[in-house]
């Protein structure tokens, strides 16, 4: 007689990926973005790395106890939390600025809405608009990329690719005073800015890499930097001489890191297909309207958390109809 079959409820298909697994593909795809960072920033980079990383994951089990939680450090959501919030850092951010942003990221940002997939606004975001308007100087000094094998003891601040475009618009009405940008430099990392702003390739090839594994869709990162590129593309032609051109736009500021990492955040995206294009492209409008126009010449972090508000709406107004429903 052949045994029985085993029968329980669903879900009848199980798999390995748990949140754990999805952390650490997210880890592995910052890797080369935070190593490119550390070897131009050197020593200053790494601290900013390690401490914001171990801050969010003390601050979290710290809340989580008071709160009489579980202690879910070991999903690794903490860390990574930590890990974009330090790319969203300059590099030579000191330590008090690095344990604030966690104290906001975690606490502001993530536990007091319940915790992990409770939080409308991306935590790493949160902190960094948080830190901005709360200490501007801080946030707005950058160093000057050097290869970790030439640096020296004493760091030499200047400004990012966007605010000399800013500055320059803003005091002269044009770009003339600016002088040649390397899109090469742009792309391979060697330009001012936060840890994630420093390199295109790195911060694509994690991203890819997170595409490839199936943890996030093509449809945010790609409607996202399109859109940045033809209404960028469009003004450009329109007058090159106060408008940069659309290359530099994808290439510079944190729209890399925004694009694949920080609008395509599980918890705070949409679900459907068509809501994570209208979130895309609405993230893309925010940006290029705030790099142009706006006071700050970064416009990514303000979008995207703008965007992330209007996710519940977007998810009920690109609901499928379920089959057999009325229209």
């Amino acid at each position: 007689m052949s045994e029985g079959i085993l029968v329980s409820s669903s879900p009848h298909i199980r798999s390995p990926e748990d949140i754990g697994w999805i952390m650490r593909q997210v880890i592995y795809a910052l890797i080369p973005g935070a190593a490119v960072g550390v070897y131009f920033f050197g020593v200053p980079a790494f601290n900013v790395v390690w401490v914001s990383v171990v801050s969010c994951i003390v601050v979290e089990a710290l809340i989580q106890r008071l709160m009489g939680r579980p202690i879910t450090i070991r999903d690794g959501s903490a860390a990574v939390t930590g890990l974009l919030l330090a790319m969203n850092l300059p590099p030579g951010a000191p330590w008090w600025l690095v344990v604030i942003g966690a104290l906001v990221a975690i606490g502001l940002g993530k536990q007091v809405y319940g915790g992990l997939g409770n939080n409308p606004f991306n935590p790493a975001l949160t902190a960094r608009v948080f830190l901005l308007i709360s200490f501007p100087v801080e946030m707005t000094t950058w160093l000057v990329p050097r290869p970790l094998l030439v640096h020296s003891a004493d760091a030499v601040t200047g400004a990012t690719p966007l605010g000399a475009i800013k500055t320059a618009v803003f005091m002269h009405g044009s770009l003339a005073s600016v002088g040649h940008v390397s899109i090469m430099d742009l792309f391979m990392g060697n330009v001012g800015g936060s840890l994630g702003e420093v390199s295109a390739l790195a911060l694509i090839v994690g991203g890819a890499y997170l595409i490839y594994r199936r943890i996030i869709s093509w449809h945010i990162p790609v409607f996202y930097i399109g859109t940045v590129f033809v209404m960028t593309g469009i003004f450009w032609l329109i007058n090159p001489g106060v408008y940069a051109n659309p290359v530099f736009h994808v290439f510079s500021g944190g729209l890399m890191l925004g694009a694949f990492f920080m609008a395509t955040d599980l918890v705070t995206s949409p679900v459907t297909v068509m809501g994570k294009v209208i979130f895309a492209i609405g993230c893309g409008v925010i940006t290029v309207v705030i790099r142009l126009w706006g006071g700050y010449p970064e416009g990514v972090s303000f979008s995207i958390l703008i965007m992330n508000a209007f996710v519940p709406l977007i998810n009920r107004g690109t609901r499928p109809v379920v089959f057999g429903a009325a229209r």
